[in-house]
């Protein structure tokens, strides 16, 4: 549930004030705890259950237990498992009035406005504790699985592509595909995946989504079933379901259970048909700051020092999906404050953050990278944010704004940091005046860590220590890790990711090697010898803290 609709519930209730409903939502942004069990750490409430009755008062609902709840299978039938587990919602019983029914979100008057356009019923109300009721449906309806299956095998039942623009629109608009497509990003966002494929191909219809950098593959539907599905994806982000002959982009806002989900969507024509990927822009990231990031403390030292310079240029460099993004957005954050101006050009904006002024860039009609710089040059900022430096203008501009009093932020696709030092001297910039420019330069990568239920030591060989670069004689008492593969972590044997860092401080000796041209290599090497720790080196950090495992350090460095 949202915490801020709960603190004002009770502060309309006058049970706390506005200065304890900051401290709380405060308290939530740095514990993550709920705001039910932070009211109850300060005494507001007796304990975090005490909330459910002073939701039902104020509802007008009926507060129940579930704990010994066991509906007839006659009664779970009203309501089919992918909606109730989408809408997170428990029939409790049927009668003339409709079907009563217990919600995980009860503040959240859509959810059930689409849950009763969903069933065609009408609906009644009653609160129950939300982890009870989402412990009852997965109890009496099984596992994600089962509600797949139970919507794969509607969707089986005789649904055909007829192939006019008003049929597609009708069968990606039907209650089976609907569900599907729901039921998909449900489960996908359920298992914090980062982007969902729907793949077509010539007697396949894949879906997979991607966590923690590796992609799953979900129970495909029947391949005739691609096109509905596609179009239906389309629907929801208000794309032309005609063309397909051209890639679009497009977005979809959607709740789902109880998060509202930001999704960016992009389709490219194949020739089995249009291959559709959404992209979920996790909102949390906009809420992380650079003490929640998990940076070794000298990098994040650094940054917090560069973020407040006047001018200069600060640049993360690394592949796409490796958390550049949410690094800048984390430096944003600690410097959005009332006497800073702020200014973002991104392509596209990703998130949306109050008190920062963000422009989209967009080619098609003009409003180029650096168009938009030379436009905020004029608007008075303090620091910018430009989402990426991609050729000499943008870069140009950058430093100009750099050299006359701005703070800028931006990235690069470089391998490594000193790479984004010659990356900006081969785009045509003039050397010096990157050497006068540039503070610093954080390489970055995300890499799986080791799943904790499942971490277990064992013995590297040493040709893959060998890899690694590291002798056998050198280990001493250090020790290795791997995940051997359990429910948690889908027998994947990693849960979550962690960053490796290689931070380049631009002291005086690199910029008189960036005057003379020095190719990379040097650059690093000097970098290397006054104190830079590499990627290679940070991943061997990770792997003695047993956070990771040496495939993955291979793999990213």
């Amino acid at each position: 549930m949202d915490n801020t609709q709960i603190l004002d519930l009770f502060i309309g209730r006058s049970m706390i004030d506005g200065p304890l409903k900051a401290d709380v939502l405060s308290e939530v942004e740095n514990s993550g705890k709920e705001a039910a069990e932070i009211l109850a750490d300060y005494q507001v409430i007796s304990s975090r259950d005490d909330i459910w009755p002073i939701i039902a008062q104020e509802l007008g609902a009926e507060f129940i237990d579930l704990s010994d709840f066991t509906p007839p299978e006659a009664l779970l039938s009203l309501i089919p498992s992918g909606v109730a587990r989408l809408h997170g919602a428990l029939p409790i019983s049927y009668g003339d009035g409709g079907i009563t029914v217990a919600l995980t979100d009860p503040l959240n008057p859509q959810i059930l406005e689409d849950l009763r356009f969903a069933v065609g019923q009408e609906l009644i109300l009653v609160v129950a504790a939300d982890y009870l009721v989402e412990q009852k449906i997965n109890e009496l309806y099984g596992g994600e699985e089962k509600a797949m299956d139970d919507i794969l095998s509607q969707l089986d039942g005789g649904l055909s592509f007829k192939g006019g623009e008003a049929e597609m629109e009708d069968e990606a608009n039907s209650a089976p595909i609907m569900r599907y497509v729901d039921l998909v990003m449900f489960q996908a966002i359920k298992e914090k995946a980062s982007d969902i494929h729907f793949e077509p191909f010539e007697t396949e219809f894949k879906i997979r989504y991607r966590v923690d950098g590796a992609l799953y593959e979900m129970t495909p539907p029947p391949v005739h079933l691609a096109l509905p599905i596609i179009s239906r994806v389309k629907v929801m982000a208000n794309m032309n379901i005609a063309e397909r002959r051209i890639p679009q982009d497009g977005r979809i806002v959607k709740q789902v259970g109880e998060q509202s989900v930001d999704m960016r969507v992009s389709s490219l024509p194949t020739q089995y048909g249009e291959s559709v990927v959404l992209r979920v822009l996790d909102r949390n990231s906009v809420n992380l700051n650079l003490d929640n990031l998990g940076l070794p403390g000298h990098i994040h030292e650094y940054i917090h020092d560069t973020i407040r310079m006047p001018n200069g240029i600060f640049i993360v460099t690394g592949p796409t999906g490796a958390g550049k993004t949410t690094t800048l957005y984390a430096a944003l954050r600690e410097i959005n404050q009332i006497d800073t101006k702020l200014l973002t050009a991104e392509d596209p904006v990703e998130y949306d953050v109050d008190g920062i002024i963000q422009v989209p860039v967009n080619d098609a009609i003009g409003m180029t990278f650096e168009r938009v710089l030379r436009a905020f040059l004029r608007q008075d900022p303090d620091k910018i944010l430009v989402g990426e430096m991609r050729d000499l203008d943008t870069a140009k501009i950058a430093i100009q704004a750099s050299l006359t009093g701005h703070l800028v932020l931006s990235t690069l696709h470089t391998n490594d940091a000193a790479g984004a030092v010659t990356r900006l001297v081969d785009m045509g910039t003039q050397p010096f005046l990157v050497a006068a420019s540039l503070e610093g330069i954080l390489a970055q990568r995300l890499l799986r860590t080791i799943c904790p239920d499942c971490q277990t030591p064992y013995e590297p060989s040493e040709t893959i220590l060998t890899q690694l670069g590291v002798s056998p004689h050198e280990l001493g008492d250090k020790n290795f890790y791997t995940g051997k593969g359990c429910k948690t972590c889908g027998e994947s044997g990693y849960k979550g990711r962690a960053g490796l860092y290689e931070l380049l401080n631009v002291t005086d000796p690199i910029r008189e090697l960036i005057i003379d041209r020095a190719p990379s290599v040097v650059v690093k090497q000097k970098a290397v010898e006054l104190g830079m720790t590499t990627l290679r080196e940070d991943g061997l950090r990770c792997i003695y803290e047993g956070r990771t495992t040496i495939e993955e350090v291979l793999k990213y460095t």
